[in-house]
């Protein structure tokens, strides 16, 4: 049986430390509802393949290096290693990574290192900041961001599928304040106010209100706080954003897709000062590919055959943009 009373006690000790008391129940009456009232379906069998995982003891991490990476000083017996891969394999698919498992390299569908080495040398320094990632998956970047320096780090995500992963990582290591939070943005608390540094990367184009959106991050910042935003884009003039009729690369849940220049202003609607735009970049399989570990389609099987600089829908192919701004 998940034990969500004892995973989440670190985070309540965390957050009644640092006087918020109110937000430490709001996130119990949250997380009462959805492990008691109304229980995933898959939540038991994920949580048998995190109990497969072998345990082990004096690990050391690597945050800074392309895989989350965690070590032995001795190698694994046969024994911890088929339980290792056993239990790993049970939390398939992986989309966000790659992380290595005491030898067992987990290649993820998303190659997430390859954003971080492009945001990285643009944001604030972390080190001893208190950072929010919205939509973090399974957590692979709370981890970069904790190995760039960040005090407290807090990842949400609805998704009960990577938080299974994400506690596949906690449970190797002492890293009591590093967090996920099975919730979507609009479950936090209105005007937070709480975090130095936010991200929000790979969300803003599934809000059927990217201006709603952007001013809830607003609201979790503290003043003169960071905002790092990373989204599809389109080329087009201010004011230009496309809206696919259904799908877009075969995702349903695709609204806006803004030029950087629109996207500039919402942000300067939205109470952003400062803006720049510090990357663009086309998506391509070298980022985002099916993998041993992600065995379903990916981005190939969302392009144009004939024309892969176009979605199967022919709207332009994959662009992302990484906007840094701080709250006015």
């Amino acid at each position: 049986m998940f034990d969500w009373k004892q995973r989440f006690q670190p985070l309540f000790t965390d957050l009644e430390s640092n006087d918020q008391l109110q937000w430490a129940d709001h996130i119990w009456d949250q997380l009462y509802r959805q492990f008691e009232t109304r229980p995933h379906g898959d939540l038991e069998r994920w949580n048998d393949a995190l109990s497969e995982l072998p345990v082990l003891h004096e690990v050391e991490t690597d945050f800074n290096a392309p895989a989350v990476t965690l070590t032995t000083p001795k190698p694994l017996t046969e024994g911890q290693h088929r339980e290792l891969e056993t239990g790993l394999r049970g939390l398939m698919p992986w989309r966000k990574g790659p992380f290595s498992f005491f030898g067992i390299e987990i290649d993820t569908e998303w190659r997430s290192d390859l954003k971080w080495d492009r945001i990285s040398p643009y944001i604030s320094d972390l080190t001893g900041r208190r950072v929010l990632d919205v939509g973090c998956g399974s957590g692979y970047h709370l981890w970069r961001m904790a190995g760039a320096g960040a005090s407290d780090v807090i990842g949400v995500d609805p998704g009960l599928l990577f938080l299974m992963q994400f506690f596949s990582v906690k449970d190797f290591v002492d890293a009591p304040h590093i967090h996920m939070i099975p919730a979507r943005l609009e479950d936090l608390p209105p005007k937070l106010e709480y975090f130095d540094t936010t991200f929000s990367m790979g969300v803003l184009y599934h809000r059927r209100s990217p201006l709603d959106h952007l001013l809830e991050l607003r609201d979790t910042l503290r003043d003169g706080g960071e905002l790092v935003l990373e989204t599809l884009v389109v080329d087009g003039p201010e004011g230009y954003s496309l809206m696919p009729e259904d799908r877009y690369g075969m995702m349903r849940n695709v609204w806006f897709l803004p030029s950087c220049d629109t996207l500039m202003r919402w942000l300067d609607r939205t109470g952003f000062r400062n803006a720049r735009v510090v990357d663009v970049t086309v998506t391509t399989a070298e980022e985002q590919r099916s993998t041993d570990w992600m065995r379903f389609q990916s981005l190939e099987d969302f392009l144009d055959p004939n024309d892969p600089t176009k979605t199967i829908e022919g709207y332009p192919g994959p662009k992302r943009a990484t906007i840094i701004a701080d709250k006015g």
